[in-house]
């Protein structure tokens, strides 16, 4: 076995004579393996008497606001829909049964804490007599059987911000008869060119080179017969179009036999996607002007085009293009307030174009842009 010899220096020699010590290696080696332990444990211990103690009352909280948002509405929908105060007499028994929390299959739920699943139907619905005269008569119908023939029922509804529509239990009927060409609002030549309307309707062409990438999905907002949809369809581009149908004018129907998206939404509605998802939203007079749900009085006030061009930003990707296509103001001030409200956003302006309308009152002016969004951090 060998040694180890520990020669001091000079200072520390006793007597001044050479100091060594012979060590055994083996418990050397065991007296450092002791102090590697020691350490270790000691940084263990610490760690753990650092860390705060476990609150039984925080595992109770949701694990991220978004969920405790999610609760707190879902639970105040539910105590409106449940409570007997809040639903008048005399519904029928298919919107009680609708309306009625069902409790959820697994027992409570972890990250929001309900229990039962809320009805998803709009309180306006609830707290307006027509509307809600006409949701009764949407939902009175005998269940596992044939529906009744009320296609107007939910344009009605719609119109007057009752969205979204309760589900029914009944079988649709089948198909009704040819819809008609004529009467439908086609118009084969729009944005197709030549340019008309004295310089403030632009061509599809035109506007899908601004693009600073490729425009692939779009959405346009109160679309009618989705000509505008057909139009980019020829390019290549899928667009989805809310419509509203009109007094005898399956206007969603009509759509879908083109070979179309058709999407059953007010302008008033919050748009049922998700965010940044399109490269493209086409705006016309009609999405502008009925921004607001005319059952509360918002049409066309500052306050719902606020709300309405808040979503459309919502849905566009940073980079895509917000069209709007030859908005008629019928005022000066009008057109002010849209286009304050616009520059708000920091969009660019590719394009913008504001003249007057022939044949028209002094004060009516259209209003047609192509904006860029920004890229915001």
């Amino acid at each position: 076995m060998g040694s180890v010899s520990l020669k001091l220096p000079a200072s520390r020699r006793r007597h001044g004579g050479p100091l060594s010590c012979l060590c055994s290696p083996a418990p050397l080696n065991l007296l450092m393996l002791l102090s590697l332990l020691c350490t270790n444990l000691l940084a263990f211990f610490a760690f753990f008497a650092a860390s705060p103690r476990h609150d039984p009352a925080a595992s109770a909280i949701p694990s991220s606001n978004l969920s405790a948002h999610v609760a707190a509405i879902a639970l105040e929908i539910g105590d409106g829909a449940s409570s007997g105060a809040r639903l008048p007499d005399g519904l029928p028994p298919e919107l009680l049964l609708f309306l009625t929390p069902h409790a959820l299959p697994l027992g409570r739920d972890a990250r929001t804490g309900l229990t039962h699943m809320p009805a998803s139907v709009a309180a306006s619905c609830l707290r307006s007599p027509s509307a809600l005269a006409l949701l009764s008569a949407f939902m009175s119908y005998a269940p596992h059987s044939a529906c009744p023939r009320n296609s107007t029922l939910p344009r009605r509804l719609v119109s007057k911000g009752c969205e979204p529509l309760p589900r029914r239990r009944c079988l649709t009927r089948g198909p009704r008869a040819p819809l008609p060409a004529s009467g439908m609002g086609l118009d084969h030549r729009r944005w197709a060119g030549p340019a008309r309307g004295g310089g403030h309707e632009f061509l599809a062409d035109d506007v899908l080179r601004l693009g600073a990438s490729k425009i692939r999905i779009g959405l346009d907002v109160a679309g009618g017969a989705a000509n505008f949809a057909a139009r980019m369809r020829e390019r290549g581009v899928t667009v989805v179009t809310s419509v509203l149908d009109g007094p005898g004018k399956p206007m969603n129907e009509f759509v879908a036999s083109r070979g179309l998206f058709p999407l059953l939404l007010s302008p008033a509605h919050r748009f049922p996607f998700y965010d940044g998802v399109f490269d493209l939203v086409h705006v016309g007079t009609a999405a502008l002007d009925e921004a607001g749900a005319p059952a509360m009085g918002q049409a066309a006030t500052p306050e719902a085009l606020e709300f309405f061009m808040f979503d459309v930003d919502r849905v566009l990707r940073a980079g895509g293009l917000l069209w709007i296509d030859s908005y008629l103001c019928q005022s000066e001030e009008r057109r002010r307030v849209v286009a304050k409200l616009i520059e708000r956003f920091g969009y660019k302006k590719l394009k913008w174009v504001a003249g007057e309308k022939a044949g028209g009152a002094a004060t009516s002016t259209y209003l047609s842009a192509v904006l860029r969004k920004p890229a915001r951090s």
